[in-house]
């Protein structure tokens, strides 16, 4: 009989395999997923409209404060507002999916055994991918979220999201991501099915994978 830290280890293990594999399944569906049209935010229409996305600069003119912001920890522990510019929002079978942008902050991955912090080097912005019941606003986890930017046909990004936990946001999906220029992108989202036990009022949905769109205009700051 195996001794209770041994059992411990295998189960880690198995749980650290289980992410692999889904991010390996949602890289194999991105030519079966189902597609819903997505809905934008006036505040993208400002940004469409001058070619920079609003709240993303990082000037001494950006607000970082008030409803259009998220509050991070810095390393010394200070609670520090940063600016959030929402891309859109799409709806799947109750799921509500909400696509924002923010600034490229330090985040920390853990394994199940260690844990390494993933620095923004020369991050262009920080992509957070919210998933939640429409009804309850709960949010959903053990899905997977891969995330492609192109630019006039061209891949320019193309990973999965780390599913994310935090405290002014809570769980969500996101990723430093890294633009080679200003322009207007396209981010296409791959949601794969949430993988886990689950209350019969979600029986019978949200089981293939399903893909949303969004504009994604960019300016570097000045």
């Amino acid at each position: 009989m195996r001794a209770p830290s041994t059992r411990l280890a295998a189960r880690a293990t198995l749980a650290i395999a289980g992410l692999a594999l889904l991010s390996g399944c949602a890289a194999a569906d991105k030519q079966t997923a189902s597609t819903t049209s997505t809905s934008t935010p006036s505040a993208m229409s400002d940004a469409n409209a001058s070619g920079s996305m609003a709240g993303m600069n990082m000037g001494s003119g950006a607000s970082a404060s008030g409803a259009g912001a998220m509050k991070v920890a810095t390393a010394g522990g200070v609670i520090k507002p940063v600016p959030i510019q929402p891309l859109g929002s799409a709806s799947w079978e109750g799921m509500r999916i909400d696509a924002q942008l923010t600034t490229p902050v330090p985040f920390e991955v853990y394994d199940g055994t260690s844990a390494h912090v993933i620095p923004p080097k020369h991050a262009s912005f920080h992509l957070m991918v919210m998933l939640s019941d429409e009804q309850t606003n709960v949010p959903i986890p053990y899905a997977t979220v891969w995330a492609t930017i192109s630019k006039e046909g061209k891949v320019v990004y193309d990973e999965r999201q780390w599913p994310m936990i935090a405290r002014y946001m809570g769980p969500h999906y996101g990723n430093d991501v890294t633009l080679p220029r200003s322009g207007t992108y396209q981010l296409s989202l791959l949601i794969s099915p949430p993988v886990s036990a689950r209350h019969m009022e979600y029986s019978g949905v949200w089981t293939q994978p399903h893909r949303v769109s969004f504009t994604l205009p960019w300016k570097p700051a000045s």
